[in-house]
């Protein structure tokens, strides 16, 4: 059954809250501003009501990932931390004196009771109707781009990233006490995946049970990496280091292996929509979905504002259909129509070249035809023939024994001649300007709320983190503008 939140807790020690926890706390602050009973509603169908013992409040569990998203820490350092916290206790809705759960529970929460919701949609459509309920978004326009995040696990294999986790707890148990050497079990030499799980589990014993080192924190901080690897991720170890990650170009010579999050944002700086995809998905793609989502929020969208990626033909057609001005400089090699094999081929804005379907990008690219005579003018690219040879989607793609291996645009400078006189106007110069306000939003993502590195494997958990993150920064955005 689940436990319905209390709105008053009952402690001869609740005053404490007033005393210690200011008004302008931003956990009250947002305990003031939301109302959570959303949560009921939207996990209820994964809550058995009739068998079993009481779950954790719900509420509770979301706020501890709330939390997480806001202070960037493990599940076991923000139980711990709730344990003292008298701001996180107030905030859970827990009375002073009250115990703290297993951090264990957290991962039982996102692994039964989150799944099959989309998350992401959902809280980012609360704060959206918040915003305008409260008054403080009024903006027509949404600020389009994509940020990037590395895969928790790279591209290392499984057995390799157990290995160095369990490396990091060996030198810090020698740098401790050298002669432990000797009591540690025999490290693993097969190339089985279990073996090495086996190997970690022992090691983790050892430490605990063992040795009888102090846990201090140079050791107690690996030690817990370890363990939350072989325990929390040993699903997605058995299937790979992460199948769902991809390799994406961040420029011509600079990639990244993960994800992408693709976010609209109004001229408020509040996140209107947002779509997950692997690392090698192309921006402008994702231009139609992210207005439309942004729409399904309640909000009325009359300009979007991007870079050279979302000049697609297609995004120029489909805004020009709807009512809207698409303030996004024309790009002549993404702009085209009349080229072969469209969906197999995609353009990388920030590398200015081509990618295949398979995710691999063009090593270089040459132009041909006669100089001013648009019309008549081709860019080449070439691919890496070696890749060619081993893809698994060369059939009707690589010739067999072909020693190159192009694709071939052509420019057309007068297509888009609405768009050309479009860019020169006052009005596009000055909503560029707004530009800027994504890219700082992006860097708040990454260097305040984890964003930079994903926090578990697979894109549902890539969603999830992306979810409670979004989440935080709506909120706290709408606390400033409120004041």
């Amino acid at each position: 059954m689940i436990q319905k939140q209390q709105t008053l807790v009952l402690s001869p020690y609740i005053e404490l809250y007033n005393m210690v926890v200011p008004k302008d706390n931003l956990l009250r602050q947002i305990n003031e501003l939301v109302d959570f009973s959303f949560i009921y509603e939207e996990l209820q169908v994964n809550y058995c009501l009739d068998n079993g013992r009481n779950a954790i409040d719900p509420i509770r569990m979301f706020k501890y990932l709330l939390l997480k998203a806001i202070f960037e820490l493990s599940d076991v350092d923000i139980v711990e931390r709730s344990r003292y916290d008298l701001s996180f206790k107030y905030f859970l809705g827990m009375a002073p004196e009250d115990p703290v759960m297993d951090p264990s529970s957290l991962t039982k929460f996102r692994k039964l009771r989150l799944k099959n919701m989309n998350m992401l949609d959902l809280l980012i459509g609360k704060t959206v109707t918040l915003a305008i309920e409260i008054g403080i978004l009024k903006s027509t326009a949404i600020i389009v781009d994509a940020t990037h995040t590395k895969a928790r696990y790279n591209q290392k294999s499984p057995q390799e990233i157990l290995q160095d986790r369990a490396r990091k707890v060996r030198k810090a148990l020698y740098a401790m006490d050298e002669s432990v050497k000797t009591k540690l079990p025999t490290k693993n030499t097969s190339t089985v995946l279990e073996d090495e799980i086996s190997y970690c589990n022992k090691l983790i014993h050892t430490v605990e049970n063992e040795l009888g080192l102090p846990l201090v924190p140079k050791l107690q901080e690996p030690l817990n990496l370890l363990k939350e690897t072989v325990e929390d991720d040993v699903e997605q170890l058995r299937i790979a280091e992460d199948a769902d990650a991809r390799v994406g170009h961040k420029s011509a010579d600079s990639s990244f292996f993960g994800y992408k999050t693709h976010l609209a944002m109004t001229e408020e700086r509040i996140i209107t929509a947002a779509i997950v995809t692997t690392g090698e998905k192309n921006d402008g793609k994702q231009l139609q979905d992210l207005i439309e989502k942004s729409k399904a929020t309640g909000m009325d969208v009359r300009t979007v504002i991007g870079d050279t990626a979302y000049s697609e033909k297609d995004n120029l057609i489909y805004t020009k259909t709807n009512d809207m001005e698409l303030v996004a400089k024309l790009n002549p090699m993404i702009t085209q129509g009349n080229r072969k094999k469209e969906d197999e081929f995609e353009f990388n804005k920030d590398a200015d070249l081509y990618v295949c379907k398979a995710g691999h990008m063009a090593i270089r690219k040459a132009r041909q035809g006669k100089k001013g005579v648009g019309k008549n003018q081709v860019v080449t690219y070439y691919f890496d023939v070696e890749k060619c040879k081993r893809c698994p989607f060369k059939e009707g793609c690589y010739k067999e024994g072909s020693k190159t291996k192009t694709y071939s645009v052509s420019i057309k400078s007068d297509e888009h001649s609405e768009q050309m006189a479009f860019q020169e106007s006052d009005y596009f110069k000055d909503k560029s300007k707004e530009r800027y306000k994504i890219e700082a939003k992006n860097s708040e993502l990454k260097h305040r709320h984890g964003y930079d590195v994903a926090i578990s494997s697979g894109l549902l958990g890539m969603e999830l983190q992306g979810a409670m993150a979004i989440f935080a920064v709506n909120l706290k955005r709408i606390l400033k503008l409120h004041d």
